[in-house]
């Protein structure tokens, strides 16, 4: 397998939504990961992905199933995503989870390692889950080691019930916590561990290590609730910190493991600092949201140190779509703020169609919905772009700060602008107006080789192609008016005089 481009790609699917969908179109009982075709697999290296996540690979059981069978709160949400819900739908949630074995229903060990082996054929790793912050209430260490889990009182269980459940284990009855994070009540198809105890820790860098031989890298859910600081305000004790003892402990084992952290509450770069090679942007897309264009601008100043180690997406499964949050044409715009932006470009699986239900991780079936032509067009544009150009893959990227077109024109306020510049001369400006009204400005290109030469911008995404003068462009600055929402992806070239 080839190095990882600087810049790379990743694709999240559903596993056993997607199974499911893959057997009841090929009338098949049951498709598993072992059934999955040459064409398929061909078409995410063709689609540029040097990721693909399988979400919800391991094993669940039927506690946490019944528990999302039972829940009347996360029933409604179940039959407003699938009216025709039937039980077999309800599988558990894929982070309550009883074993990291692969479920026999997706095809089991050998299954998985084939589809490893396979994407590796195609230069494309292979990512999996991993849960940090608790188990399924039936994970066999709940009998056999329940001091890896935080305890609990009489006391505490009549106090906050939705915080504690009794249990049974191989040491008498126990009352244990419910997994959580210190904002909500805790989630009741799970049984938080305990990261003070330092067994726990130790037996879960072995089976993270365990994990490791299994796939390319991880995505550590929640990640920053097994902080220290974060682990003391929610449980009132203080254990040693874990990340930097596990990534590196797994890097001896496996050097090119890559870690990747869900994290929110601008805990990003520490966890950057503590071994994960990439980490939630979730700052970007609230921010893209709210349209504080300003704000926007302000994030994409931080140093490259740190944006570079950032996963930036519109969706994600636990989000809500991003066709249902970002209206066209204001998707096209926030995609380009998103994708052409430096990090890892996180793509979920639907995103490209327009889905708009968002799948809950308890379900094994999603809906069938209509493909949006306008944006499914969108993708079929931007997703060669990121391939094929390799500035956009390993390039040097700055940001430019967009300057008023005449004096007292506020407008240029709505844009976002970047330069690319890549190893093979490669030279691309991507500009974004981000606001609801027609902008113009001025963007002064960071060329300085430009100087002297005319040039032809040609736009990737659309069909504009303008001559200008290298230096003015240096000087002055590329003039840009567009309607609300629109995008430029203009590929820079030098011509002779005489063209």
């Amino acid at each position: 397998m080839i190095a990882a481009p600087r810049y790379p790609s990743l694709f999240q699917i559903n596993t056993r939504v997607w199974l499911r969908r893959l057997s009841q179109e090929s009338g098949k009982k049951q498709v598993t990961l072992a059934d999955i075709d040459d064409a398929t697999i061909d078409g995410f290296a063709q689609r540029g992905f040097d990721w693909i996540w399988l979400l919800s690979v391991w094993r669940t059981g039927p506690a946490g199933r019944a528990v999302s069978r039972s829940n009347p709160e996360w029933r409604a949400e179940f039959n407003a995503v699938l009216p025709d819900l039937v039980e077999d739908d309800i599988c558990g949630s894929g982070f309550a989870i009883t074993a990291y074995s692969v479920s026999e229903e997706l095809g089991g060990e050998a299954a998985l390692a084939r589809f490893r082996e396979r994407l590796a054929q195609r230069n494309i790793r292979l990512m999996l889950d991993f849960v940090p912050n608790h188990t399924a209430p039936d994970h066999p260490w709940v009998k056999t080691q329940p001091d890896y889990y935080v305890q609990g009182s009489e006391e505490l269980l009549r106090a906050a019930p939705r915080n504690y459940m009794r249990v049974e284990t191989d040491q008498g009855p126990r009352i244990l916590a419910y997994g959580r994070d210190p904002n909500y009540p805790g989630w009741p198809d799970t049984l938080q561990l305990n990261y003070a105890n330092p067994e726990l820790q130790k037996a879960l860098i072995d089976e993270l290590i365990a994990v490791a031989g299994k796939c390319d890298g991880v995505r550590c859910d929640m990640a920053m609730l097994v902080l220290p600081e974060v682990f003391q305000r929610t449980w009132g004790v203080t254990p040693e910190p874990f990340w930097p003892r596990a990534t590196a402990a797994v890097r001896e084992a496996y050097p090119a493991f890559t870690f990747m952290a869900e994290v929110y509450w601008d805990l990003e770069w520490t966890l950057q600092q503590q071994g994960f090679d990439y980490c939630y942007d979730k700052r970007l897309y609230d921010r893209l949201q709210s349209g504080n264009v300003r704000s926007i601008r302000e994030h994409l100043r931080a140093g490259l140190d740190y944006q570079d180690k950032l996963a930036r997406f519109l969706e994600n499964h636990d989000e809500p779509r991003a066709a249902s949050v970002f209206p066209w044409p204001k998707y096209r715009a926030a995609a380009a703020i998103t994708f052409l932006s430096p990090g890892l470009r996180f793509f979920h699986q639907g995103q490209f169609e327009g889905a708009r239900a968002r799948v809950p991780a308890h379900l094994c079936r999603g809906p069938v919905e209509p493909t949006n032509p306008e944006l499914a067009a969108f993708h079929a544009q931007l997703l060669p772009v990121l391939k094929d150009k390799d500035a956009f893959r390993n390039g040097d990227w700055s940001q430019i700060e967009p300057v008023p077109a005449w004096p007292g024109n506020s407008s240029s306020e709505g844009f976002v602008a970047y330069a690319w510049a890549g190893n093979d001369g490669g030279r691309y400006v991507v500009v974004i107006n981000y606001a609801g009204n027609q902008g113009q400005c001025y963007l002064r290109l960071p060329f300085p080789e430009l100087r002297e030469r005319q040039v032809l911008l040609t736009d990737l995404m659309g069909s504009e192609i303008y001559r200008r003068d290298g230096g003015d462009l240096i000087v002055h600055g590329l003039y840009v008016d567009l309607a609300p929402w629109r995008i430029n992806v203009f590929e820079i070239q030098s011509v002779s005089a005489s063209v």
